[in-house]
C-alpha cells in the first residue's frame, strides 16, 4: 500500500479564541488514489497521529511505529484504500508533526509552550478543511472518527454540511459528561503540579514533567477500560516477581503486593511519556472537554440542521467514557431532522478501547455504510420470523425501549 506522507503549511491561522499564529503546519498521511468523489477523512483520537494505516519504514516522526487503525484502513479492509482516497491529519495542538506547544515560535525562535493559543475541536475541523483545500479536495465522501475523533466528525456535519456526504461517529458524544470532565481535570492537575512542568517552559531543561504526564495517562487508561475488562485482564493478581514499581511507595506499602493492574498502568505510562508531550496533553484534553455540539445553536438538532447527508453512530455497551445513551442522543437529533441515521450498538466488555481492539465488530457495518449508507446490510443473526435482521438497527431494543 502506497502512502503519501507530508507536512503542509496552510499559512496564517486564527484560532477560535481569537489568537493567531503566522504559520500552521499540518502533518498528514494519505492512502489510495483520489478520483474526485472518493475522499474519506479519518479523524484520530486524543493522542493519536496521522499514522492511521500501514507500518513505518525509516525515520518515525509520528511517535507511533504501528498504525493506530491498521485493522480498519487498508486494501480490502473496512475503509478500503483501493476504493477510497483516505486522509488522516494530525490536529493542531498535538506533538506529532502538526504545529503545537512544542513547535518553534518563529517570532521568538523558542518553543511556544503555553504561549500557544487555546485550541478547540472546531480549530481541528478548520485546519483539516484548509489541508483538504491544499490537496485539491473540495468535498468528502465521508468523515469517520472514533472517541474525540467522533466529535470531530460530528463537527464536520455542523460546520461544513455541504462538504461531506456521510458522517460516522464511533464511541463518541455531543459533549462530555461531568464525570469525565472531573477525571480530565485531575489528570491535568497531575501535570501542572509536577515541579518539572515549570509553567509549561520545560523544553530547554534536563527535566520534563514525566511523573505528572504518567499519572495523567494512567487516569486516561482507567477511563478507557470497563470493569469487566479489568476483571478479565487483571483480577486482584499480584504482578510477577520481576515486576518493578515505577513510582516510589511508602514503607508500609512494601508489605502489600504490587498488583498486576498497577504494573499494567505503570508500563503504559512509561511508554506514553517516551512519545508524548505534557503541554500537548493539556491542550488536547481541554479541546475535548470544551466541545459541545450545540454551542451557538438552540440544541443538537439545530446544530445539525444544514446537514443533508447520512449518519452512522456506533457505540459499545461496556463503554462508560462515551456511553451508548450519549450516542443515542445524537441519533435522536438526526431523527428529529429526518436525516437518514443508524445507531449501531455493539455488545462488548472492552470499554472505550473497543473501537480499536475489536475491528471484526466495527469493520462490517462501517464498510457497508460507506458503500451503501443506512441501506447497507451487515447480517449477523436472524429474527424470530427467519427474516434477516440488519445490524443497522435504528435503536438497540435491549437498551432503549
Amino acid at each position: 500500500m502506497e502512502v503519501e506522507r507530508d507536512t503542509i503549511s496552510v499559512g496564517e491561522f486564527e484560532f477560535e479564541c481569537g489568537e493567531s499564529i503566522p504559520d500552521l503546519e499540518v502533518a498528514y498521511e494519505a492512502y489510495g488514489e483520489f478520483t474526485g468523489e472518493n475522499a474519506v477523512l479519518v479523524c484520530h483520537a486524543l493522542t493519536g497521529s496521522s499514522h492511521v494505516a500501514g507500518h513505518r519504514t525509516g525515520k518515525d516522526t509520528s511517535g507511533q511505529a504501528r498504525a493506530w487503525w491498521d485493522d480498519i484502513v487498508g486494501p480490502g479492509k473496512a475503509i478500503d484504500t483501493t476504493e477510497y482516497y483516505v486522509v488522516c491529519a494530525n490536529v493542531p495542538g498535538s506533538c506529532y508533526g502538526t504545529t503545537g506547544p512544542a513547535s518553534e515560535n518563529p517570532e521568538t525562535g523558542e518553543p511556544y509552550g503555553t504561549d500557544f493559543p487555546a485550541v478547540t475541536v472546531g480549530d481541528w475541523t478548520e485546519a483539516q478543511r484548509r489541508l483538504l483545500d491544499e490537496l485539491g479536495i473540495p468535498a468528502l465522501h465521508a468523515v469517520v472518527g472514533g472517541s474525540v475523533g467522533g466529535m470531530n466528525a460530528l463537527d464536520w456535519a455542523k460546520r461544513h454540511p455541504d462538504h461531506v456526504e456521510r458522517v460516522v461517529s464511533i464511541a463518541a458524544a455531543a459533549r462530555l459528561d461531568p464525570q469525565c470532565l472531573a477525571l480530565d481535570a485531575v489528570a491535568r492537575r497531575a501535570i501542572t503540579t509536577d515541579d518539572a512542568w515549570q509553567g509549561g517552559d520545560y523544553y530547554d531543561t534536563d527535566d520534563e514533567p514525566t511523573d505528572g504526564l504518567a499519572l495523567a495517562r494512567q487516569i486516561g487508561h482507567i477511563m478507557y477500560l470497563s470493569k469487566a475488562s479489568m476483571e478479565q485482564k487483571f483480577g486482584r493478581r499480584a504482578a510477577g516477581r520481576d515486576a518493578m514499581r515505577t513510582f516510589p511507595v511508602d514503607p508500609a506499602g512494601t508489605f502489600f503486593p504490587y498488583r498486576d493492574v498497577e504494573s499494567y498502568l505503570d508500563y503504559q505510562a512509561e511508554k506514553f511519556v517516551e512519545r508524548f508531550d505534557a503541554n500537548a496533553y493539556l491542550y488536547l484534553t481541554r479541546s475535548m472537554d470544551n466541545y459541545d455540539l450545540a454551542a451557538g445553536f438552540e440544541d443538537d438538532a439545530d446544530a445539525l440542521s444544514a446537514f443533508e447527508g447520512e449518519a452512522l453512530l456506533m457505540s459499545f455497551t461496556g463503554d462508560w467514557h462515551f456511553t451508548t445513551e450519549q450516542s443515542e442522543q445524537v441519533a435522536e437529533a438526526f431523527r428529529d431532522l429526518d436525516t437518514p441515521v443508524a445507531h449501531h450498538v455493539i455488545e462488548s466488555d472492552h470499554g472505550h478501547d473497543a473501537f480499536l481492539v475489536e475491528p471484526e465488530k466495527v469493520g462490517p457495518p462501517l464498510a457497508d455504510f460507506l458503500d451503501s449508507g443506512v441501506d447497507g446490510k451487515a447480517i449477523t443473526d436472524t429474527a424470530e420470523d427467519d427474516e434477516p435482521e440488519s445490524q443497522f438497527a435504528p435503536v438497540h431494543t435491549s437498551l432503549f425501549s
